[in-house]
């Protein structure tokens, strides 16, 4: 039996997909960048899934409580195929303007919906539109959040043209870089395998942004990057 046990560890170990072993790049080595997808689980965020998972690349998924009541089964694929997961508010208003407690409500009540439907806590927070401030930040930081940012954004809800959301990432590209992209513009998602195969071409390694701090954790009330 304890042969049997130490063959089956074995074999187990080494049919790990290639993705686990990439997830664990060194960032001071080699050169990352985080591509970030808002507002979903969507009904296209399944098909980005599949391409995530062919290419062997991981992302950061900011998703709205609303959506996550609609499409669990989405989050939770998410999460199990080793992408971070990040809150982005429960009905994606623009929080400055709320009351405190109407703040707390957004996030509190997304943070319960992905815990319950991945298992995990968010400790990543992104305001709607990046409209934030510093009252906005320390609510965020009373919930155990780090707040987190980009820099840059392909602007492809906008766009909504596959070759120019390519462009838009490939121009916005650069190590330790956060890319802000939706997984609910089918186009960012229809650009994604042509998108990853050039960044790897120029030896981008994609990683999900809490791998970008080098081991470190993520500090709730401060904002990345």
């Amino acid at each position: 039996m304890v042969i049997h046990s130490l063959l089956a560890a074995a074999l187990t170990m080494t049919s790990l997909p290639a993705a686990d072993v990439r997830a664990k790049a060194d960032c001071a080595k080699v050169k990352c960048l985080a591509l970030t997808f808002d507002d979903g689980p969507s009904d296209h965020t399944a098909t980005l899934l599949k391409v995530l998972r062919k290419e062997q690349a991981k992302a950061t998924f900011f998703l709205v409580g609303k959506q996550v009541e609609r499409r669990p089964a989405v989050a939770r694929s998410e999460a199990a195929q080793g992408h971070a997961i990040g809150n982005h508010t429960y009905s994606h208003p623009s929080l400055p303007s709320k009351l405190d407690d109407d703040v707390i409500d957004e996030i509190k009540s997304t943070q319960a919906l992905i815990q319950q439907a991945t298992g995990r806590r968010p400790k990543m927070f992104r305001p709607p539109y990046g409209h934030t401030d510093e009252r906005v930040l320390g609510l965020a930081g009373q919930q155990d959040l780090a707040q987190v940012l980009w820099s840059g954004t392909t602007l492809d809800w906008k766009l909504r043209d596959v070759k120019q959301i390519k462009a838009a990432v490939l121009r916005l590209a650069k190590r330790d870089g956060v890319i802000l992209m939706h997984d609910t513009v089918p186009q960012t998602v229809q650009a994604m395998p042509e998108i990853i195969k050039e960044l790897k071409k120029q030896g981008y390694r994609l990683v999900t942004v809490p791998a970008l701090l080098r081991g470190k954790a993520l500090t709730a009330g401060v904002t990345y990057p």
